[in-house]
């Protein structure tokens, strides 16, 4: 049985200095420490030719921090495996969608014009893995910009939409790109009419057209945590283009993704009940059914009661860890394998950031002792010597929470 839905008031347990209306000061540790980790994130894990972010550090070493990324041959090559699991590259669309959302939350926190180009230069790394015939890759190889791993997931959709979307809908979009948003997602749309269909098995396919033999791409009939992808991307395409093609297709399958999303499957990753949550915080946004709404929402808050539970128990391992190690090289080592000892570190820096953001939907700031949790996590990483992209992860909770409570002050 569903809990009912209920809003939590936070208890200010953190001293807040007010500047000016509408803004506050954190205090100096977490603030000092978000400026290291969005130098960091721009300076190790961002490359500029592809604009696109990438999921480890295998050096601290100047310039050879991203050494490991894939050639163009391996790549071709589909070397180590059609997905590109462990090179880095695994990630990109995942890390775009989350890093889009965070600089528009951030924007909206603090006004910095020079958001305007960090929020075009993610975008850019999206658009350029958005095929014409709407496949969403992973990311594009750095040699050549082109090749890719030919096998995505509903993964890397579900965030490359989700961040499409944010971006369309805020201040710092300017009306071209609007259009071009709007371009992107009818792709994606129009490959899920053509693809997701029963003779497919419900499959968006690879890039080259062949069914997907791992099943992470399947777009229907699919575990609980997964139904709401397929209408989310009918529902941000009616949205950012007005066509009521898509509109038509979101009312088609809505009925039946909230009612198969009402088992909140609790032993899911915590990466899964994220993306189960962004998709549901879409769809619960621009819903008008007044009574699917509260439904979503009820699902929403159990959700959040899990991410909870998950960011204490991330929180406990973080000093448990060597968080300053790197990954190996893929090609010669475990590398991000779970086999391997650094796949926990990564893993734990990363889980905290995912946890926190499963509780900030529909407006909901952190409960104070939750907030506690997520700034100690930032507070214990040396980001001088971090190698896991979980960093984007901690970002995007903080500002989403700044921007939740300065809506309320």
């Amino acid at each position: 049985m569903l809990k009912k839905y209920r809003i939590r008031l936070p208890l200010i347990l953190l001293v807040i200095v007010c500047t000016s209306p509408g803004m506050t000061v954190e205090p100096d540790a977490v603030r000092d420490k978000l400026n290291d980790a969005w130098k960091v994130t721009w300076d190790r894990f961002y490359r500029e030719d592809t604009h696109l972010f990438y999921d480890y550090l295998s050096s601290y070493e100047p310039g050879k921090e991203l050494a490991h990324l894939p050639t163009k041959d391996e790549v071709l090559a589909q070397n180590p495996n059609e997905c590109g699991y462990g090179t880095g590259m695994e990630d990109g669309m995942i890390s775009a969608g989350v890093m889009l959302s965070l600089v528009v939350d951030r924007f909206a926190v603090t006004s910095e014009d020079e958001m305007r180009d960090h929020a075009k230069k993610v975008y850019l790394g999206i658009r350029n893995c958005v095929t014409e015939d709407g496949f969403v890759a992973r990311a594009v190889c750095h040699e050549d910009l082109q090749c890719f791993y030919p096998n995505s997931s509903r993964d890397q959709y579900t965030h490359a939409v989700h961040g499409l979307w944010h971006y369309a809908k805020s201040p710092l979009c300017d009306e071209e790109t609007r259009t071009e948003i709007g371009e992107l997602l009818s792709r994606i749309s129009d490959r899920m009419i053509r693809n997701v269909t029963p003779e497919n098995n419900y499959d968006s396919l690879r890039a080259d057209g062949s069914r997907d033999t791992r099943g992470i791409s399947r777009m229907w009939n699919v575990n609980s945590h997964e139904w709401a992808r397929l209408p989310m991307i009918y529902a941000a395409t009616w949205d950012v283009t007005g066509d009521e093609k898509y509109r038509d297709l979101w009312r088609k399958y809505i009925r039946e993704a909230i009612e198969k999303s009402k088992r909140v499957p609790t032993g899911e990753s915590t990466y899964a009940l994220l993306q189960m949550q962004i998709s549901l915080e879409l769809l619960a946004e621009l819903e008008p059914d007044e009574r699917l709404k509260a439904d979503m929402e009820e699902i929403q808050a159990e959700i959040a009661d899990v991410g909870r539970q998950r960011l204490r128990s991330a929180h406990g391992r973080l000093s448990q860890l060597d968080l300053t190690a790197v990954c190996g090289d893929w090609r010669t080592t475990a590398g991000l394998s779970a086999k391997g000892t650094y796949r926990p570190v990564w893993y734990a820096i990363r889980e905290c950031g995912e946890a926190a953001l499963t509780q900030l939907v529909n407006g909901q700031s952190l409960e104070a002792t939750q907030r506690e949790l997520l700034y100690d996590s930032i507070k214990q990483i040396d980001f001088d010597r971090v190698s896991s992209n979980g960093i984007f992860f901690l970002q995007a909770a903080y500002w989403k929470d700044r921007k939740s409570r300065q809506l309320k002050e």
